[in-house]
């Protein structure tokens, strides 16, 4: 009567009908992950780091004269730049300020204007 039991509760001989056997079986059980992985980096991580990368070319290619916009919504001209920080020049009602900020705080380099 108890060995009826036991055995009914025991898993079938051999992992059971239905279970992924060896390496194709790996494979196939992965194969979700994988496809989510390969999703992601080409719908999040690639662009992401494509537009990093054109911000940093943005940022190193910056000279004295051009008009920049900091993360903030400031709008200057740069005057003086260094390696990390730089001078920006801000007309504010006929009085010309300036402002030395980061240099990774510049969002867009404006065109036109």
């Amino acid at each position: 009567m108890f060995t009826d039991i036991a055995f009914a509760m025991g898993g079938a001989p051999g992992g059971g009908a239905g279970a992924p056997q060896g390496i194709g079986g790996i494979l196939t059980s992965f194969f979700p992950l994988i496809l989510i992985f390969v999703i992601f980096y080409f719908l999040l991580i690639r662009p992401q780091s494509k537009k990093a990368k054109e911000h940093r070319q943005m940022l190193d290619n910056l000279k004295k004269g051009d008009k920049v916009v900091t993360t903030g919504g400031i709008f200057g001209v740069i005057e003086e730049l260094d390696e990390k920080t730089m001078t920006l020049q801000i007309g504010v009602k006929g009085v010309d300020v300036r402002v030395k900020v980061d240099r990774n705080s510049v969002s867009m380099k404006r065109t036109g204007e």
